[in-house]
């Protein structure tokens, strides 16, 4: 079976947005759930909520990543979402919206997820279906 781009950037950005979500928590002591203020995480800012969508799209992606058609399907749609993200998120920073507590830095790396998993979503595999859409 040869590697598939899908499955392995699903299963490298799953771990990594996993484990942000779960160092997130370490530093938002005493933050507002969902705050437009975060604790500083390395130069993102991140309240509880932010780490929970963290943790919530690191579990997707590493639970899609088992499966080719999955994972080109979830990257795709995690891909567009953080383009979503990315675009508003620069409308966002000082408004009483932001309750994800989303900085400059945020919207430069969700705009780079979004082009990395997009582009291999959209892509690569691209002869494979998620298993839900395959016909017998």
């Amino acid at each position: 079976m040869r590697t598939s781009p899908n499955r392995l950037l699903a299963a490298v950005f799953g771990a990594v947005y996993t484990l942000v979500g779960l160092a997130g928590f370490a530093v938002t002591a005493g933050v507002a759930f969902a705050g437009t203020e975060g604790a500083t995480l390395i130069v993102f800012d991140v309240n509880p909520l932010h780490n929970i969508v963290h943790l919530g799209i690191g579990v997707a992606l590493l639970l899609a990543s088992r499966a080719v058609g999955s994972a080109r399907a979830v990257n795709t749609t995690i891909g567009a979402v953080y383009l979503l993200v990315g675009v508003v998120g620069l409308f966002l920073l000082d408004s009483a919206a932001n309750i994800l507590a989303l900085n400059g830095a945020d919207n430069v790396l969700h705009l780079a997820s979004a082009v990395l998993l997009l582009g291999v979503g959209l892509t690569q595999d691209r002869g494979v279906a998620p298993a839900a859409t395959r016909t017998a």
